[in-house]
């Protein structure tokens, strides 16, 4: 398995002294963040959003999810809860219609990802890397900006972004508690690294299962104070 990931996008996975050394250079990649940049960059959301991608595509956490599923996870976490709202509170949104849908749909894309011979087949190959990265990230975009779009009472927003948190804690519960490690893919981390297979599997769960709650939390009270002027409004 480490023959196959020393062609993949983010490369080998890297020893402990080489990690700080992996930022990803590549140009396709840099020219896609300056075209994203000005595609959305006139809104504080779209720029976060960049700076959030930039992170988790280009600092050594791109190298560092070659060998540790506990980095794919924080990763993931990026993609899916963090830049994915930021873009969909970047871009408007017209007629995106009911959020239960999408949150279907984005539920449906994350859990295919993880299972094991779709997780290994994206993380060997270049093409099923960037699919894997593309429908994560659109899908979770379709999703926050039906939540994000104001056609939905505020009650029912909140129980879209609960039931986001709950996927993915199900998600994460699942696979801290597997008795064994699913993932070829990251059974060949260097020897350098003390984290075994199992336990990089379990700590990647535990991730998805208790920080990974950290950015629906914020998007919830980011929905709540868009709706407090609203609420004060209809009072007065």
């Amino acid at each position: 398995m480490l023959e196959a990931l020393s062609g993949i996008y983010c490369g080998p996975p890297p020893e402990p002294a080489d990690v700080w050394g992996r930022w990803n250079l590549d140009p396709l990649l840099l020219a896609a963040m300056a075209g994203l940049t000005l595609a959305v960059g006139r809104s504080r959301a779209g720029l976060a959003a960049v700076a959030v991608l930039a992170f988790a595509f280009v600092t050594p956490l791109c190298a560092l999810s070659s060998a540790f599923f506990a980095a794919r996870s924080v990763h993931h976490i990026l993609l899916v809860a963090v830049a994915a709202p930021l873009l969909a509170a970047a871009i408007p949104a017209r007629g995106m219609g009911a959020a239960a849908p999408w949150l279907a749909i984005s539920t449906a894309v994350l859990w295919f990802w993880h299972l094991p011979p779709a997780y290994d087949a994206a993380l060997s190959n270049m093409a099923g890397y960037w699919i894997m990265q593309a429908t994560l990230i659109l899908s979770a975009c379709l999703f926050w900006r039906a939540v994000l779009s104001g056609r939905m009472q505020l009650v029912d927003r909140f129980l879209m972004v609960t039931a986001a948190y709950l996927q993915m804690a199900l998600l994460g519960a699942v696979l801290t508690f597997v008795p064994l490690p699913l993932y070829e893919i990251h059974q060949a981390a260097p020897p350098g690294w003390a984290l075994q297979p199992l336990a990089d599997q379990q700590l990647g769960g535990l991730i998805m299962w208790v920080p990974g709650a950290l950015p629906y939390a914020l998007a919830a009270a980011f929905i709540a104070r868009q709706a407090w002027p609203v609420a004060r409004g209809t009072r007065a």
